[in-house]
């Protein structure tokens, strides 16, 4: 299936995404991780593109779309994913979301519970907010506030750090892993703005799955060293209707196991009944 670009503004930011599938099939809006775009969902689109629309979005300053005057925080990011669900006049979506993405899909989920049909959640940020995941996310403002700096050494060291977290097989975890490194001052600010988010109070999220009404599968890398699983299945038990599939690669399962993702997603959505018509434009801009 072939995409189209639409942009939209929403909330003073320019905002691309890529539009799979027909307008009027049940609605998917895919959200990414910090620094990656919606390209991370280009297999699931085409997996999917014949039976449903697939949304995936650019968040501000990545990928195509323009720059926020904002910081990039999972709050934000809930803020700007309603306005794109408003200007395409979405009644009902489903939403899959990764790491940022992730913690901005489940805020939505709960703030806009009679919309959203059903939950994807891929190594979520949020789920752990102990005094052990503030230290870390402080420690790692300071490092990625060191790239944005333009440290000499930075660059080297944050080659390390990607290759541990995307690190997973297939040309697509690959292409996207390195491009990263490539821009390792580029992506430093918005990296430094996503961990300070998550150091913040706001940020624990472990309040809200018992919130989630909808059916929700939480598909987990294992592999995450930084959003591990261990630290979040408290939170995860409480999720009142959730599946747990387990994914061996290192924090993004749509690139790295890429079938298998689509196939476990594509079995999620089959349980929804979701009906044509969900995902019919009304009204919509762009």
């Amino acid at each position: 299936m072939n995409a189209s670009c639409k942009r939209l503004e929403v909330g003073g930011v320019s905002l691309a995404l890529d539009d799979t599938g027909p307008a009027d099939a049940p609605a998917l809006l895919c959200l990414h991780a910090i620094g990656h775009d919606g390209g991370d969902f280009a297999h699931l689109a085409t997996r999917l593109g014949d039976r449903y629309r697939v949304l995936a979005l650019d968040w501000p300053g990545q990928g195509r779309s323009g720059p926020d005057d904002q910081p990039a925080t999972a709050a934000r990011y809930q803020v700007l994913a309603r306005g794109v669900l408003d200007a395409l006049g979405l009644r009902e979506v489903v939403l899959v979301g990764n790491s940022i993405g992730g913690a901005a899909a489940l805020r939505l989920a709960v703030s806009d519970a009679a919309r959203v049909r059903g939950l994807v959640l891929a190594n979520p940020g949020g789920l752990d907010g102990g005094w052990f995941a503030r230290l870390v996310c402080r420690w790692m403002v300071r490092f990625f506030s060191a790239g944005a700096r333009r440290a000499r050494w930075y660059p080297r060291w944050f080659a390390r750090y990607y290759r541990a977290v995307l690190s997973g097989p297939g040309p697509a975890a690959s292409a996207v892993r390195e491009r990263i490194i490539a821009d390792a001052y580029g992506v430093a600010p918005l990296l430094a703005q996503a961990w300070a988010g998550f150091a913040s109070p706001a940020a624990d999220l472990r309040g809200l799955p018992a919130q989630v009404t909808c059916p929700t599968l939480l598909a987990w890398a294992t592999g995450d060293r930084f959003v591990q699983l261990g630290r979040a299945m408290r939170a995860i038990e409480r999720f009142p209707r959730a599946e747990l599939e387990r994914f061996a690669c290192g924090h993004a399962p749509q690139l790295e196991l890429p079938d298998a993702f689509a196939e476990r997603v594509e079995r999620f959505l089959a349980t929804l009944a979701l009906q044509p018509g969900m995902g019919a434009l009304t009204g919509a801009t762009g």
